[in-house]
């Protein structure tokens, strides 16, 4: 992990949606890390006049979905673990509002090179107590089957934002992120077996590990989920 000291000299970040779900862990984590945040929430009214490019403003992380994969799968993903290689498929006008947003991004890209844009396709946000819940969800795997199980842990959804505003590159990318296990414990072979036995695996499915797939944020961003529902209401983190 990036600590303190890969923090950008300068760098002031303003968060939108900073008292959300979501938005209280990024700028917890921000402001640990040393970045001086401001947190546009709660206002009662906002006039817009400059673009980020018309700014100056040359990083951009955005907020994405893992709705843009083909939530919530009443048609089948094309294959499992869900990742960044297929063309998103919107089923709502909320994921089409996000797969457009992509697209600009792309675009804006193309018109300035030296731009950096990156969405991150963010699963079903979670904090410590909502996992109570989980152990409830085996009862029936089609409670959570509409995001093939995933979720998001707030802490590591901040870690994401973090390491995207400090990772050094230019142009549009997108990446899913999600915690590195679902919120069951049937493991993660036998939930597709069941719920998805047309859909093709790829490769070998490890134990309860996520079906939508972050090696991408692994490997380009350094992303690695630090916390599990299991070590919050499971003896020996479900060992």
């Amino acid at each position: 992990e990036a600590d303190g000291t890969a923090t950008r000299p300068g760098m002031r970040v303003a968060v939108t949606g900073g008292s959300g779900r979501l938005g209280r862990a990024v700028v917890r984590d921000l402001v640990e890390h040393g970045y001086p945040v401001v947190n546009l929430d709660r206002v009662d009214a906002v006039v817009h006049l400059a673009a980020a490019r018309g700014a100056g403003i040359r990083s951009v992380v955005w907020a994405s979905s893992e709705t843009v994969l083909g939530l919530p799968f009443d048609t089948p993903p094309p294959y499992v673990p869900v990742d960044e290689g297929y063309h998103p498929r919107p089923e709502s006008s909320y994921s089409l509002a996000k797969t457009l947003e992509e697209e600009m991004a792309a675009q804006l890209c193309r018109w300035d090179p030296g731009l950096k844009m990156i969405g991150l396709r963010f699963s079903n946000v979670m904090h410590p107590e909502d996992y109570a819940a989980f152990p409830s969800y085996d009862a029936d795997p089609m409670l959570r089957k509409w995001n093939l199980w995933g979720y998001i842990d707030a802490r590591d959804g901040a870690q994401a934002c973090r390491l995207a505003l400090e990772h050094d590159a230019t142009g549009c990318e997108v990446f899913v992120i999600a915690n590195a296990d679902t919120v069951m414990s049937t493991p993660s072979a036998d939930l597709v077996a069941r719920v998805f036995p047309e859909v093709e695996v790829r490769g070998e499915l490890r134990g309860t590990e996520t079906l939508l797939c972050i090696d991408k944020a692994r490997r380009v961003l350094g992303y690695q989920p630090r916390h599990t529902w299991r070590d919050e209401v499971l003896p020996d983190g479900g060992a």
